[in-house]
């Protein structure tokens, strides 16, 4: 069946269309994926299904895009407390 896996960058993105065995899981995918192949140090923590984070057992459907995401270089709670502080030293 045919899949996709996506993987986007600043300055590149990756996006590779191709065949697995019916059954396959995510991980499995991945680890036969182009983007392994191009990128073998890649380290894959966080994915997705077409925006939806699933886990790396999940079996994949025919036409199923794995979007591989990159870790968040802050963390969102974090970034909000700094935000509401700031503000808050304004008064």
């Amino acid at each position: 069946m045919l899949i996709e896996i996506a993987y986007g960058l600043r300055e590149k993105q990756y996006l590779y269309a191709y065949e697995v065995e019916e059954g396959t899981t995510v991980t499995e995918a991945i680890e036969a994926s182009p983007l392994k192949k191009n990128l073998p140090d890649l380290v894959i923590d966080k994915v997705g299904i077409f925006s939806k984070p699933v886990t790396m057992d999940r079996i994949l459907k025919e036409g199923d895009r794995i979007e591989v995401y990159r870790p968040l270089k802050i963390d969102p709670r974090k970034n909000r407390r700094k935000k509401v502080e700031k503000e808050r030293q304004k008064y």
